[in-house]
């Protein structure tokens, strides 16, 4: 019989498969390709026969997650990341999993951010204490990616920080350049409260 341990890990991947439909799984199959060989990816014929052969690959395992998640994140399941999170914080224990919550927070809010921030990103940036000179280096950096461009500053502006760096800095930021939409998606996608002050 196997460990109660790895029943809990196999326990949450049914849960996760249960809960993606036919078309999560081809998006899956396409992002696996590098992963598993052709042959092995049409016999794939349900999320299950994905994750088994996953796990027989070491792709994944109940000590290494980051594959998954990074799977479930691509397809903007991040209620499913959640649960992954909530596996890894019973196995691993609260300390070690506040540091990849965290950060794994602070990467989930700079999408959001990006996909809807648009022109204006520099205002943003601003906002947030970085610098006309380094906005400067980073579009010459990224020429024509504005995404990228607003990406590396709001990193920049989290390694200027270090571990002061709030999401509530994000929120407040985006609320004073009356960007409330981005603001709104900003709490929704992270499931927070919103900051009145």
């Amino acid at each position: 019989m196997s460990p109660p341990e790895m029943d809990t890990f196999v326990v949450m991947l049914h849960n996760l498969s249960t809960q993606l439909d036919d078309k999560e799984l081809d998006t899956l199959k396409f992002l696996c390709q590098e992963k598993m060989g052709k042959k092995k990816l049409e016999s794939v014929k349900s999320v299950r026969d994905l994750f088994r052969y996953l796990m027989e690959l070491l792709h994944i395992s109940r000590d290494n997650l980051e594959f998954l998640r990074t799977l479930l994140k691509t397809i903007k399941r991040h209620d499913l990341v959640q649960e992954v999170d909530g596996f890894q914080e019973r196995s691993l224990g609260v300390d070690a999993m506040s540091e990849i919550q965290e950060s794994d927070q602070f990467g989930l809010a700079f999408d959001i951010i990006c996909e809807n921030v648009g022109r204006n990103w520099k205002m943003l940036a601003r906002r947030l204490g970085v610098s006309d000179v380094k906005m400067d280096h980073i579009v010459t950096a990224n020429p024509y990616n504005m995404h990228e461009q607003l990406m590396q500053s709001l990193r920049e502006w989290q390694k200027k920080k270090g571990r002061e760096a709030q999401v509530s800095d994000l929120l407040r930021a985006l609320k004073s350049c009356n960007m409330n939409l981005v603001a709104d998606k900003l709490a929704e996608g992270l499931n927070i409260s919103q900051i009145t002050n």
